[in-house]
């Protein structure tokens, strides 16, 4: 989508100065960012390292708008943070990823007063350019591979800067949806379930909002990269593998394909980690997170039911899950709070 033809002077010489490029020749907004918060854009430069570079440039917004009507200070203030914690990521985390979980070099950030300026690598011009409504089995097999190298990567690395439990519908940090959520088997079991998988013994980085639509490909589907790192902190791999498969795959495929892709990504997982050359009990690590992935996705589940019942992610794929977890948790005590870190 084209957008202006011009940024402003301040935003323009962050451009520059970030590639050495000598001006910017064109400007188009890739989208605007949720809830008002700015947007992300594309400028092709003149001069310089970088050819086009993406700009996502937040501004806290004097009206909040957001399309389900969740715009409390509350909310308000977890965006903000959300935006603190991307900028730490790409300070200090990105550049630890490779090539087998991608994502973009960050060029240059500069936080003001009220608004925040990431200048980011363009991955559609590192061979990145692919987006996807729906994916074949090749493709969900890039991001299955994607997820198990960013679990590898980051297996037992302390969360330190980031969120303490990533994704952003865990319990902590969504009272408000919990609040709306009708009294019921759910909404009682709630804290065993998110406590479960706090009280993992493998916990790792979650990307955080490992949807469909936050994955890049390559020309032949085979490669891709991840963008989006607002939600990224510690957590069972799990809630991202959950959150991944509900958001390409209907009730019927969800169901049918949940066995073959948790043995793809366990097989993905234990090879990232011999890479890595990480010592860890591979046996229990899988035997630990597979009994979870149902616990993770009731616990997405029930975020949905408090903050937009009626949601197609509702189905009865997710109400088996649930009824299967409901029924377990009725026989566990409770696991202990895990420290803060």
């Amino acid at each position: 989508m084209t957008g202006p033809d011009h940024i402003d002077g301040d935003l323009e010489l962050v451009v520059l100065s970030a590639v050495g490029a000598t001006a910017i020749v064109d400007v188009q907004v890739v989208q605007n960012l949720w809830s008002g918060y700015g947007q992300i854009l594309r400028c092709r430069l003149d001069g310089g390292s970088q050819h086009s570079v993406i700009v996502k440039h937040v501004r806290w917004p004097e009206q909040r708008n957001h399309p389900y009507g969740w715009s409390s200070d509350r909310s308000h203030d977890r965006k903000l943070q959300s935006y603190e914690i991307e900028t730490m990521w790409y300070e200090r985390y990105a550049k630890t990823c490779s090539d087998s979980c991608r994502v973009p070099r960050c060029l240059t950030i500069e936080t003001r007063a009220d608004d925040v300026i990431m200048v980011l690598e363009d991955l559609d011009q590192s061979g990145f350019a692919g987006r996807r409504q729906s994916v074949n089995e090749t493709e969900l097999d890039a991001c299955l591979s994607w997820l198990a190298s960013f679990h590898a990567t980051f297996m037992g690395k302390p969360a330190e800067g980031l969120w303490a439990t990533g994704t952003y519908w865990h319990l902590a940090t969504r009272p408000d949806e919990f609040a709306a959520l009708e009294d019921g088997p759910l909404k009682a079991a709630a804290v065993t379930i998110d406590r479960l998988l706090t009280a993992s013994n493998f916990q790792t980085f979650v990307h955080g909002d490992a949807k469909l639509a936050n994955f890049c490909f390559g020309p032949d589907g085979r490669q891709v990269a991840a963008v989006d790192f607002q939600y990224v902190g510690g957590g069972c791999g799990m809630k991202d593998v959950a959150y991944f498969i509900s958001s390409c795959l209907g009730e019927d495929d969800s169901e049918r394909m949940e066995g073959e892709l948790l043995d793809r990504y366990f097989e993905l997982l234990g090879d990232a980690l011999e890479r890595s050359g990480k010592e860890v009990d591979f046996a229990a690590l899988e035997e630990d997170w597979r009994g979870l992935y149902p616990v993770a996705w009731t616990d997405f589940y029930r975020f949905l039911q408090g903050w937009s019942p009626g949601h197609w992610k509702l189905h009865r794929y997710s109400e088996r899950l649930a009824r299967q977890v409901l029924n377990a948790v009725e026989t566990l005590e409770i696991p202990p709070a895990p420290e803060t870190r």
